[in-house]
């Protein structure tokens, strides 16, 4: 049965899906209300509660415009200063509370014959996931978009000789956090990552982009250490095994472009659309 939180998720994304392909025409709130089988009122409330914003408000963060002038105004502090900037109160960054460890080259090799892997399926704003962690932390976070089952095979593809076990942990619950409560209250968010040197390079450079910021391909490249790189740091960034708390949707492409995405464009879209307006939000309450 469809939660609440997935039926505004649902409609939120087709929305999406009508404004980028009918964006030319300038719709208007009664033709997207339409498209989504809702009332403009209706419409408009359920926007809002998601989003925090007006729909208007929301398609703006998604223009080429905005996302350029963003790439310039957080390109001097994405990996020179984040961790200088002074952040306080709700406005605190939540990837300076994710730290990344690596697996053993045993748990590496052995396809997790060691490990016991705790799972379980959770509401986001963006749809169904799938969290599950180790003893050490997270291993894996994922949108569910084909089913449970498939989700979970490939999660076991991943770690084919664990030991899983359906159940809610401390670890999975904090994770989940990111979500919905006040980032400064977090404890700190362990990942307990499969992949090699390289790739774990370019996801602990990625958690240095701020929550309404970007970079590019090439810019995460050179950061990382790799310049020159950028399509192997793509494909480092297509095998990123946490969704959301490793922000591979804040990479866009230098025209300002959002780009292709593993969870799909139309949800990269919403993430980027929901962390903006966030920010907006933040920055007004602590003016």
């Amino acid at each position: 049965m469809e939660t609440q939180q997935q039926y505004d998720y649902n409609r939120v994304a087709s929305a999406i899906n009508f404004f980028k392909e009918n964006y030319k025409s300038q719709p208007k709130l009664e033709e997207v209300a339409d498209h989504v089988h809702l009332s403009p009122f209706h419409f408009q409330r359920m926007f809002q509660n998601w989003a925090g914003v007006t729909p208007k408000q929301f398609l703006q963060y998604l223009t080429a415009e905005y996302a350029k002038e963003m790439l310039k105004t957080t390109r001097m502090s994405l990996f020179d200063a984040a961790f200088e900037a002074g952040l306080s109160s709700t406005s605190r960054l939540h990837d300076l509370f994710v730290k990344v460890q690596g697996m053993s080259p045993g748990e590496f090799k052995n396809g997790g014959e060691t490990l016991k892997i705790n799972y379980s399926f959770a509401d986001s704003p963006f749809g169904e996931i799938l969290v599950a962690a180790t003893a050490k932390g997270l291993c894996h976070m994922a949108f569910v978009d084909n089913g449970q089952q498939e989700s979970l095979d490939t999660l076991k593809a991943n770690f084919p000789n664990a030991t899983y076990v359906q159940m809610v942990d401390m670890i999975q619950q904090n994770a989940l956090f990111v979500f919905t409560q006040d980032w400064s209250r977090l404890n700190e968010i362990k990942l307990h990552l499969k992949g090699t040197d390289f790739q774990i390079k370019v996801w602990e450079t990625l958690l240095k982009v701020p929550a309404g910021g970007f970079t590019t391909y090439g810019d995460l490249a050179a950061n990382a250490g790799y310049k020159g790189a950028s399509r192997a740091v793509g494909t480092a960034i297509g095998n990123n095994p946490i969704a959301f708390l490793i922000p591979c949707h804040r990479v866009i492409k230098s025209t300002g472009e959002v780009g292709q995405y593993h969870w799909g464009a139309i949800r990269k879209n919403a993430i980027i659309g929901w962390e903006a307006s966030r920010q907006a939000i933040f920055s007004n309450t602590e003016k």
